[in-house]
């Protein structure tokens, strides 16, 4: 059979006017001849209708290539963004392919969807199918996907407009200007920018507005003062209709004097794809931006999210998987007898899928009650993403009970809620709310999911500011009871404490913890002595903290001593790369809980981890002890703390 023709194809498919079901599989069969590739025919790799059956009788997508594609059609005339808005919502289900692809028959839209990529579109229409870029265009589709990856990541992106941001604060704090108030405005900015990007506002409205008002710094001040104000509870700026924003971020507007300088520099940053910032470094590159003391930071490495998954994991994801686990084999042996019954207007579930439903609801009403505290929680990257993995495991759940015969869920329920935070840097802990706020926004469009209206912004007063284990009164700061502790509290070394937290509050602290965590041990110790006890009282499950990798020795052992005995260590990193305060240092990863019949070390099964960070059996070094023998046979020499320099005709008097 000889191949189509580009020429063909045109003047078969330009003016066809019929279903987007009855002409789909011909329209991409002809493709394929005019492109000389293989048609779909292998279920498991590359087919036509991929996925469950569902009520529409049609599949997840309408092509899908594995590590290539998913491919939906729409009829002439019908909205592609519907077409988008189902892959996305079934691109888990997919496989995650790199290229999501919407068509009607006379154009195509291919969506890029790689991981950790700004997304970007590609439109072609069919009268460009006689160009030979476009066919080879098309042929990357399905031979060479990585041909459509962009060239900057969502990480640059975030840390380009990270720097910006940082160089306008810098100039306004050094003009006089308050730091918090340079700090908040700009906080409100980055949301602003985000929002008309993601098209939650109207579309470059926030960037109209310092346009049109260049060069009067004091008109761009007013009008971005009236817009906060809009975006308050909602109502009119500039002929445009405000959403109802609340959440707080907007309780408060204050915006400092702005010069023609501040009002190109923040134009400028107006100007970048806002929509495509990563939110699980967002929080920290803004905060070494907007705070003065860590600005020399900025341009630092931040810890890889993939390393904080290695907390959140096994505290979070996998203890609610495996409740899932057991709840869908119950709800699988029920399916093979889940029908409706009743007449086609009052049917109504029989008595087995009544029961698969109930099971499945059981189980999303205790992932929307799952709560996550990071007790030490910086700008919220470790809430960010404990939220991401709930919300990419409800998701996963409501693409799995469809394929057992159940309705899925059409809205995703967990949210901001689920997470908590203590944090007493209050750049830190507002950044931590924009960014959870911006995560969750940005999660909902990126799966085909509406975000939350009226307001759109839920108040976060449970990321809280305050000191996380001392109350102003010297007593025990107290912790919400939650299900999961995660998060990398401060370091700081006995000897380092009194100079940074001063004589009075280390006093205050080695005082109210005293035979719970020994004078000598590091500031760290205290968050996972507080975990600890937070287990023991049934008011969490599991904690997984990062600490010092001196925690293994010494005076910090003592605390996972106390772990040991009344709880287990389950999962262990004893020697991991993390980024403190812009530098990179090496830590342990530490996972406890009250029980557990497993352990695991640097991704390894052992019997038992002990308070060292080494497992094995029986051969608990901890438990070592000094041999009588050789007392007084050796001993320490002079160590120098401190400046001590003496010239040498003074050392030989």
């Amino acid at each position: 059979m000889q191949p189509m023709t580009p020429q063909a194809f045109i003047a078969l498919w330009q003016d066809k006017d019929i279903t987007e079901r009855q002409g789909a599989q011909q329209h991409f069969n002809d493709l394929c001849d005019v492109l000389g590739v293989e048609k779909p025919r292998d279920p498991e790799n590359y087919c036509f209708e991929r996925g469950a059956k569902l009520q529409s009788g049609q599949g997840w997508a309408d092509v899908w290539k594995r590590g290539c594609f998913a491919w939906e059609y729409k009829g002439p005339g019908k909205d592609l963004k519907a077409a988008l808005k189902q892959l996305m919502n079934y691109a888990l289900a997919l496989d995650n392919p790199p290229l999501l692809v919407v068509s009607d028959l006379s154009s195509i839209e291919i969506h890029t969807h790689f991981t950790g990529h700004p997304s970007e579109v590609h439109r072609i229409a069919i009268t460009d199918l006689t160009r030979p870029e476009v066919l080879q265009k098309l042929l990357w589709l399905f031979t060479e996907p990585e041909r459509f990856k962009p060239t900057r990541t969502t990480f640059a992106v975030t840390a380009e407009a990270a720097t910006r941001m940082g160089d306008i604060a810098k100039r306004l704090t050094e003009r006089g200007d308050d730091p918090h108030t340079v700090a908040h405005f700009l906080i409100q900015c980055v949301f602003c920018m985000f929002a008309e990007d993601a098209k939650i506002l109207p579309e470059k409205l926030f960037e109209t507005v310092l346009d049109k008002s260049n060069p009067d710094g004091s008109k761009a001040k007013k009008r971005l003062s009236d817009l906060f104000t809009a975006m308050q509870g909602g109502g009119d700026f500039a002929m445009n209709d405000i959403p109802w924003f609340n959440g707080g971020l907007f309780l408060e507007i204050n915006i400092p004097e702005l010069k023609t300088a501040d009002v190109v520099s923040l134009l400028e940053a107006a100007r970048m794809d806002w929509s495509q910032i990563e939110p699980a470094i967002l929080g920290t590159l803004f905060e070494r931006g907007l705070n003065p003391d860590m600005r020399s930071q900025l341009g630092a490495h931040y810890t890889d999210p993939a390393t904080i998954m290695k907390l959140i994991t096994p505290v979070v994801e996998r203890p609610l998987r495996n409740e899932w686990e057991q709840v869908k084999a119950k709800i699988a042996k029920l399916s093979p007898n889940m029908k409706l019954i009743g007449s086609a207007k009052t049917n109504h579930p029989n008595k087995e899928m009544a029961e698969g439903y109930q099971l499945f609801r059981n189980f999303l009403t205790r992932l929307r009650s799952f709560r996550v505290l990071d007790p030490a929680c910086g700008s919220g990257n470790f809430l960010y993403l404990a939220l991401k993995t709930l919300k990419d495991l409800e998701h996963r759940i409501n693409i799995e009970v469809e394929t057992l015969g159940l309705h899925r869920e059409l809205t995703i329920e967990t949210s901001p809620a689920n997470v908590l935070g203590i944090e007493l840097n209050p750049y830190a802990a507002e950044l931590a709310r924009v960014t959870v706020w911006i995560g969750e926004i940005q999660w909902m469009l990126s799966h085909g999911y509406q975000y939350r209206k009226d307001p759109i912004l839920a108040p976060l007063d449970h990321i809280e500011c305050r000191d996380a284990i001392l109350n102003p009164d010297e007593s025990e700061a107290e912790w919400p009871s939650v299900d999961a502790i995660v998060g990398n509290p401060p370091f700081l070394g006995d000897k380092k404490m009194i100079g940074e937290l001063g004589d009075g509050y280390t006093k205050a602290l080695r005082h109210e913890y005293e035979g719970r965590v020994p004078g000598g041990a590091d500031l760290v110790t205290y968050w996972f002595e507080k975990a600890r006890a937070h287990i023991e009282h049934g008011k969490a499950t599991y904690a997984g903290l990062v600490a010092t990798q001196s925690i293994r020795a010494g005076s910090n052992r003592k605390v996972l001593s106390r772990i040991v005995k009344s709880a287990c260590i389950f999962e262990g990193w004893s020697d991991e790369e993390w980024v403190n305060a812009g530098a990179a240092v090496r830590v342990s990863l530490v996972c406890f809980c009250g029980k557990s019949d497993s352990a695991k070390l640097d991704g390894v099964t052992v019997p038992t981890i002990y308070a060292d960070l080494t497992a094995g059996e029986g051969l608990d070094l901890t438990q070592a002890r000094l041999l009588v023998e050789n007392a007084d046979v050796a001993y320490q020499g002079p160590v120098k703390v401190g400046s001590f320099d003496i010239s040498g005709e003074t050392a030989r008097q």
